[in-house]
């Protein structure tokens, strides 16, 4: 493989559906699985396209009770595209596919760099004839509603014709998650087609309950190399619509089939109506030629504003990783109402949710792509009113967001889900996560230090974070013995521990992830409160009914949240302390791997509340969100001394009691390792990069990428090896390189500078910023303080 290249050698139906995902097509609008366009849904192939913000909503009878979810809609196929070799008389053979016993050749490469797929395929049928296949396939990055396919055809060894059938299907449904089996997936209905010339069909139809409209119209044309023109013939069905061309060929002479797809939807802006536009759109695009050509521009602007050089196996992962996240949340985001889908648009894995990875996510993109960042910000503002609703129905003060949020805001988290180890529908307490929230506020803050977006820091996100706050110092009660205020109730981000052992109430108290959390909410909204502008403090103060009394609250309950410790180390919650100790090697010898070890101890009819084992980062998040200089300010903000040597011990403790059934935890281990400058960072983070490569989770991967861990890895690198922070009109910098990764180099988007180039080499950095009329960059190491001007490039001796 190269390096912008992700290749394939053979086909193989086992790990089909895991390639359809790290093959995924899109543009942030709307992407689409790397499937064959020859085969139909089954066992080895799924199909699907996936518009973001796309919502559906269906109620299903679940182990006897009625279940309601909202899922990202697989909308209609617009793949379908087959072919045979035409007979006269007796009639045509079967149409080729990947699946069938007349394949010879398979070759499959995802093209990083302009973000094409190609496929390559040799059938010969039982008369001997060679038909070579080649396909381009794009979802473009200039132009979000439209789509391409070219499929050349090349007869090796004879003269004919060839059938080839272009289809829109719209007989689809969400069945891409075994374990979602149970639950209804039909969310489309009203299916019309039709067709407006002989190259350009469509169909329309909406979503059942959401009534989203969606329209998709295919314009097919052949170019055979000769005068005759090929015509094809459009045959209507009530859900799908194709077209028949019957294609004359020559022996080693190509000819090319071109498909040009349009997408639109009703929650499209500057649209009459989403059929008329789908049909403008895809009746006015450009050849296949000249839509390549643009879409390769396109991708070479994004590569350029989101540059990153890392050598070996471990950069081409890297750049990977960044092909998914920039097909998920382009600079065509920024002008949608759409949050981060925790399994990007490229499978229908947690239903398309927005969950907290945006926390990882958000990060990167600040430095890259702050419009970006900021419209993910807005889809949280937008749906602050019902948050503050279920607050209130919670009783509680303030915004409390929902764990898994979609549509319009309301908790999406499902009440059952299925262990597929044991067939049992189990309680999901999940919604109890309440620590969302200070992953909302966090992502403001960081936001704003890094674009330095006052404006909307005194506007929505000042809204955000007030509420935020005003929720924890609500959850806050004061125990009258220890003088502490304790949370309780809650669900942290470890997720095997959902409640105490032998408890008929779900929730845990005094989980330190969540109080830490809530106390640096609550600092920030203070330190907020106090330097808005004093106009619109008094604005929102009066809007929001905030007054000074209920500052002074915060201000005690931010210094006064009680956090957990035994044997010298923090505790995830309070009573951790009281649970078994996990026998790790004789579940590893009995099952291998244990990454989803709730699922295995229900299984035997045991639980993972019992036991001193956790899923993922649970306390140590907190050396993920924090530098270990802020970790213990806040710490000591709080009364509590937690020294270097308290966190290493705490590190090490979890260490040795976690699983890693997520794919954040090897990412978050790693990060923390690092930046504690210890040994064994390498390894976890080799784990965190090869999780969806090689589906490290078993099977998890096919149903959609994890963006999150995606994301994340981008900013270890970013943030995580080289301590960068923005803070104080500032980047500070305090380099932690392990030795397996000592030079690479990166750029970035600081406030009003474009481009800004850092490459680390052991013991120097080297910053560039590119000549501008900004002002010069505040650059701040551990021992000094520089400024590099526009236009200027420094070298920095980091030892």
């Amino acid at each position: 493989m190269s390096d912008w290249a992700w290749e394939y050698e053979g086909y193989d139906p086992a790990q089909e559906r895991l390639r359809e995902a790290l093959c995924t097509l899109g543009n942030g609008y709307f992407a689409t699985r790397g499937a064959a366009s020859e085969s139909s849904t089954g066992p080895a192939h799924y199909p699907g396209t996936y518009a973001a913000g796309c919502y559906n909503r269906l109620v299903s009878t679940v182990a006897g009770r009625q279940v309601e979810n909202e899922d990202l809609v697989n909308l209609p196929n617009w793949l379908p595209l087959r072919f045979r070799i035409h007979a006269t008389g007796a009639g045509s053979g079967g149409w080729f596919h990947v699946d069938d016993g007349y394949l010879r050749e398979y070759r499959q490469s995802l093209d990083l760099r302009r973000g094409v797929l190609t496929r390559h395929m040799l059938f010969v049928d039982d008369q001997g004839r060679g038909l070579a296949v080649d396909q381009q396939r794009l979802v473009h990055m200039a132009d979000p509603h439209l789509a391409a396919l070219r499929t050349r055809f090349t007869a090796q060894n004879w003269a004919g014709e060839l059938d080839v059938e272009s289809a829109i299907d719209g007989d689809v449904t969400n069945a891409g998650v075994a374990r979602y089996r149970d639950f209804e997936g039909h969310h489309l209905t009203d299916w019309r087609t039709g067709a407006v010339d002989p190259e350009t069909v469509w169909l329309h139809c909406r979503t059942s309950a959401s009534d989203i409209a969606v329209a998709m119209a295919a314009r097919t044309r052949a170019t055979t190399g000769t005068r005759s023109a090929v015509r094809p013939r459009a045959e209507l069905r009530p859900r799908s619509v194709t077209q028949l061309l019957v294609v004359p060929v020559r022996r080693a002479k190509a000819v090319y089939v071109d498909k040009t797809v349009a997408l639109h939807t009703s929650r499209d802006m500057a649209i009459s109506d989403p059929l008329h536009a789908a049909l403008d759109r895809a009746g006015t695009a450009m050849a296949f030629p000249e839509l390549l050509a643009a879409h390769h521009a396109a991708w070479e602007h994004l590569w350029q504003r989101a540059e990153l050089r890392v050598p070996g196996e471990a950069g081409r992962i890297l750049r990977l990783h960044l092909f998914h996240v920039l097909q998920t949340l382009s600079p065509h985001t920024a002008e949608l109402d759409v949050g981060v889908p925790a399994r990007g648009l490229h499978g229908e894995a947690y239903r398309g949710h927005v969950f907290w990875d945006e926390l990882f996510v958000l990060p990167f993109l600040n430095l890259h792509f702050p419009e970006v960042s900021r419209a993910l910000l807005v889809y949280r503002h937008r749906r602050l009113p019902q948050a503050c609703r279920a607050a209130r129905e919670a009783g509680r003060d303030g915004a409390m967001f929902p764990w898994q949020c979609g549509s319009d805001g309301r908790e999406e988290a499902q009440t059952l889900h299925l262990n597929p180890r044991s067939g049992r529908w189990l309680p999901d307490h999940s919604r109890l996560q309440h620590h969302v929230g200070s992953a909302v506020a966090y992502n403001v803050w960081q936001y704003c230090q890094a674009s330095g977006d006052t404006e909307f820091l005194h506007t929505k996100g000042a809204e955000i974070l007030l509420q935020i706050a005003r929720f924890w110092a609500s959850a806050a009660e004061l125990d009258a013995g220890s003088g502490r205020y304790r949370i309780r109730g809650v669900v942290g981000p470890d997720e095997y521990h959902d409640a105490y052992p032998d408890a008929t109430k779900p929730g845990l108290d005094d989980n330190a992830y969540t109080n830490v959390t809530a106390a640096w909410v609550l600092h920030r909204a203070l330190d907020l409160a106090r330097t808005l502008p004093v106009p619109r403090r008094q604005e929102l103060f009066e809007r929001i009914a905030l007054g000074t009394e209920e500052l002074d609250r915060w201000e005690e309950v931010s210094r006064k949240l009680r956090v957990p410790f035994h044997q010298g180390v923090v505790s995830q919650f309070d009573g951790y302390a009281d649970l078994v100790e996990f026998d790790w090697q004789k579940y590893r010898d009995r099952y291998g791997g244990i990454q989803r070890l709730d699922r295995i101890l229900e299984g035997e009819g045991d639980t993972t509340n019992r036991y001193k084992a956790s899923k993922q980062a649970d306390v140590l998040m907190l050396g993920y969100l924090f530098s270990p200089g802020e970790l213990s300010r806040l710490f000591r903000l709080l009364g509590y001394d937690v020294d270097d040597d308290t966190w290493r011990k705490t590190v090490d403790y979890y260490l040795r009691r976690t699983s890693h059934g997520s794919t954040l935890s090897e990412l978050v281990h790693g990060w923390v390792l690092t930046r504690t400058r210890r040994a064994g960072a390498w390894q976890y983070l080799q784990d965190a990069l090869a999780e969806d490569v090689t589906d490290l989770q078993g099977g998890t991967t096919a149903e959609g990428i994890h963006l999150g861990a995606m994301a994340g890895t981008l900013d270890l690198v970013q943030r995580g090896l080289t301590g960068l922070e923005t803070r104080e009109e500032a980047l500070w910098v305090d380099p932690a390189p392990v030795p397996e990764l000592s030079e690479f180099s990166f750029s970035l988007r600081y406030r009003g500078h474009w481009g800004v180039a850092l490459h680390m080499r052991p013991g120097r950095l080297r910053i560039s910023v590119p000549s501008s009329e900004e002002q010069p960059i505040r650059v701040v190491l551990p021992h000094r303080e520089v400024s590099v001007a526009p236009g200027h490039a420094r070298w920095l001796d980091l030892v």
